[in-house]
């Protein structure tokens, strides 16, 4: 590299003697030609261009270029050199030349320009020490492109070269010789070493835009000032004045610099980071077999660690269209966590796959439309980013990344990557959720397999209870203790015969009357009051009329209150509360018992097969009267906390009430 700087810059050197000696001898004798002298120019400029090319590393091989982009930048001026030295050369063979004056003096403006730029990008990129090495070769080249710059606008703008110009040229031109030579020097002790960054087009942009500017200025003042008439002062000034004006806000706008930013980094630099290794890395954290943790756990990490955070959380849809946090990563978890699906925030996370970054929501909250954050979300530890997860084009959950220990900036980039790797995780849960559900049916599968020989061992129950019933009047002895038996028996017998029938036949029609709800509790509870605690009732005593299978409802109560038992001391106490609202009518059932965690409530408590009872539970109760709740239109919701009790709530539509459906409003949609 530094063979190839020192040899370039010699080479520079010597054709900018040469051109500066036709110069000299074309004041003192009249010869070379016209175009002798301007073929040289244009080789010096190519000269000094290809130093330039070696020190910021750009290869003219399209297999060996830092980019595609750069590859045709740098052809692009190459082309125009080229083009600029057989037009110069033909001039001298033919009368009608093949490009006119004009063009050649804009093709040496952009090859001035073009000098500007990367000598702009040399000295920026050259970090530390290194700048000293080049700061003179910056000066020296820099003030001959600006004084070509100055010259040759000149000459478009008035058609014609300033003589003054002209004469100077050669003693700026020698002035900077010194400068070169002792950058020359100096590389003998530190070589060029300059690196490009993702900045080299950006700050490389405003020189490009200015000189635009200033040719648009230039022609733009030409025109008004020989079409203008006697308007042309007025004109110009009104020019002027609008072109200023112009150029200050698109300087200061910070969109236009973001976008510009972006743009840059997409195009012309190769991306932060391998995709393929990190998309195959990513994949075998997440199916990781021999992994202890959850699924969702390890989404959480994941993510986080992609912005270098260490904490999270994993909101999800729930049964019940809401969302709420399944999962916590070093955070603690949160008691009101459900974020109804109607919220700003899930309805911006909906309709744009945007992540939202919550420290620019709090400098600038119309940069998000002035959505509300729920407060679950500011209740957690430092909540930064929320990143969605989606399956197909709906809504899956959403995933909060703490901020990290150290800042990070982040870009664009680092968003696509966030949202990739959401993709991917958001397919695994849906995979997880459906494997789950298909689980459960094979164990309900399980247990209708069970029903079978149940059924046969029944069969058996009931001919003996029969043949009990047929030959009870021949044995009796006692008939006050017989007819008692009789009457027992033929009861256990119906009930027998009732279970053989749904055993047979789950699914049945439900039997849907209107009745009295709050007799129906009363007369639970009057049946329950044979075992301690019993059960107590308050609230509404006037009759609720509900419409639903009285025999259903009454075992999701008959449950309910018997779990409220089975978890309480007989001195505690269960209690049954009812309580009417806008078209509902709700019902608490309240122990203070052993209470239940969380995670249990979040992660156990409604699923069918998971019971605190052992082997004396199927765990399908509380799952059951659940999902027949829901079946009415209504729902259950427990809040529990260890040694102090458990409450659940249920809501059941009124007869005749009008129950606002859930679902999504209709804001607009927010995309960005």
């Amino acid at each position: 590299m530094r063979r190839l700087v020192d040899r370039a810059l010699l080479t520079a050197c010597l054709v900018t003697s040469i051109w500066l000696g036709a110069l000299a001898a074309q004041q003192a004798i009249g010869a070379p030609s016209f175009v002798t002298r301007y073929c040289l120019e244009v080789v010096r400029n190519a000269a000094w261009i290809g130093v330039l090319f070696i020190i910021l590393g750009i290869n003219l091989s399209p297999k060996k270029s830092n980019t595609p982009t750069q590859y045709w930048l740098g052809m692009s001026i190459i082309a125009v050199l080229a083009v600029m030295l057989v037009a110069g050369f033909t001039r001298s063979f033919t009368d009608e030349p093949l490009i006119s004056g004009q063009w050649l003096l804009l093709g040496q403006i952009s090859v001035s320009l073009a000098g500007l730029v990367m000598l702009e990008q040399v000295w920026r990129n050259a970090t530390g020490y290194k700048r000293s090495n080049i700061r003179y070769l910056c000066l020296g080249i820099g003030a001959f492109y600006i004084y070509d710059f100055f010259l040759y606008s000149d000459a478009l703008l008035f058609n014609k070269i300033s003589a003054p110009f002209w004469d100077a040229r050669g003693a700026v031109n020698t002035i900077c010789a010194p400068l070169v030579a002792l950058t020359m020097v100096n590389t003998r002790k530190q070589p060029i070493d300059v690196q490009i960054s993702r900045q080299f087009v950006f700050h490389t942009s405003a020189l490009v835009f200015a000189g635009l500017y200033l040719l648009i200025m230039s022609a733009g003042g030409y025109y008004i000032n020989t079409a203008g008439g006697s308007w042309s002062e007025a004109l110009l000034i009104i020019f002027f004045f609008s072109s200023t004006i112009i150029l200050v806000l698109l300087g200061s706008s910070a969109w236009l610099r973001a976008r510009l930013m972006v743009f840059i980094s997409q195009h012309f630099f190769n991306y932060k980071y391998d995709y393929r290794e990190e998309w195959l890395s990513i994949t075998r954290l997440l199916t990781a077999l021999d992994s202890d943790e959850a699924l969702e756990k390890r989404i959480i990490r994941v993510m986080s660690n992609l912005v270098e955070s260490h904490a999270g959380a994993l909101w999800l849809r729930d049964e019940d269209n809401s969302f709420s946090a399944k999962a916590f990563w070093n955070m603690g978890e949160i008691k009101f966590d459900k974020i109804d699906v109607s919220s700003e925030l899930i309805e911006f996370l909906s309709q744009g796959d945007w992540v939202v970054n919550l420290k620019e929501y709090q400098i600038d909250p119309t940069r998000y439309h002035l959505m509300e954050i729920p407060d679950c979300i500011w209740n957690t530890k430092k909540p930064w980013l929320v990143v969605p997860l989606f399956v197909r084009e709906s809504l899956f959950g959403f995933v909060l990344i703490a901020e990290p220990i150290a800042k990070i900036e982040l870009n664009w980039e680092n968003y696509d990557l966030l949202k990739i790797v959401a993709r991917q995780a958001g397919g695994y849960l849906a995979l997880l959720q459906t494997q789950d559900r298909l689980s459960e049916s094979k164990q309900f599968e399980a247990v209708n397999r069970t029903s079978a020989f149940m059924v046969h061992d029944l069969k058996t129950i009931i001919a003996q209870l029969s043949l009990l019933v047929n030959n009870a009047e021949r044995h009796k002895t006692n008939p006050v203790f017989i007819d008692d038996m009789i009457r027992t028996t033929e009861h256990a017998l119906k009930k027998m015969n009732h279970l053989l029938v749904q055993i047979r036949n789950p699914v049945t029609k439900d039997e849907i009357t209107q009745f009295d709800l709050v007799a129906l509790i009363k007369e639970v509870i009057a049946n329950e009051s044979k075992r301690e605690p019993h059960p107590s009732f308050s609230g509404e005593s006037s009759a609720i009329s509900i419409t639903a299978d009285r025999d259903k409802l009454k075992s999701v109560f008959v449950h309910l209150i018997q779990n409220a038992q089975d978890a309480t001391d007989k001195t505690g106490d269960v209690s049954v509360s009812v309580k009417r609202s806008a078209g509902w009518v709700v019902v608490f059932v309240q122990d203070t018992g052993c209470g239940m965690t969380d995670e249990f409530i979040k992660g156990q408590l409604f699923k069918p097969f998971e019971s605190t009872k052992g082997l004396t539970g199927m765990g399908i109760g509380v799952y059951q009267s659940r999902e027949y709740i829901r079946k009415l239109g209504g729902s259950v919701d427990v809040t529990s906390q260890v040694g102090v009790g458990t409450c659940f709530t249920i809501k059941i539509p009124i007869v005749g009430a009008a129950v606002p459906a859930p679902g999504f409003s209709n804001m607009k949609a927010v995309n960005q």
